[in-house]
């Protein structure tokens, strides 16, 4: 295999969803036997590189929770029932609201997803 240059992993990281990201860095943690250091960080930075592509491609949309709201047993059942995450990383994902639920999915896709969490009570966002 190639030896990759770091512009070549920006550019990958670049099509990762946060999700993914995060499953990346802790498996890097565990493969390396290290901690990073600001995780929030690299997840802002990839969310930040996904803002750009976004407007640039009006097909895609990122399904945004803004808030749990009152039922946060009920969203967190919604955004596992979205996504293929586990209990812990839906309820991670609810926890840290504001944040994508899903990233990059058809007009379609993002509008129902938003349906299903608003039914359950949370207050959400299409970008």
């Amino acid at each position: 295999m190639a030896k990759l240059s770091s512009e070549e992993l920006i550019e990958a990281f670049k099509e990762l969803t946060l999700i993914e990201l995060s499953e990346f860095v802790k498996k890097f943690e565990e493969v390396f036997e290290v901690t990073a250091a600001a995780p929030v960080a690299v997840a802002a930075a990839g969310g930040a590189a996904a803002a750009v592509e976004e407007v640039e491609e009006k097909d895609s949309f990122d399904v945004i929770l803004e808030s749990a709201g009152e039922k946060k047993i009920q969203v967190i059942k919604e955004v596992r029932a979205l996504t293929s995450l586990g209990l812990g990383e839906a309820k991670a994902v609810v926890d840290g609201a504001p944040g994508a639920v899903l990233e990059g999915v058809n007009k379609e896709t993002a509008e129902k997803a938003k349906a299903q969490l608003e039914e359950a009570g949370a207050t959400v966002t299409l970008k």
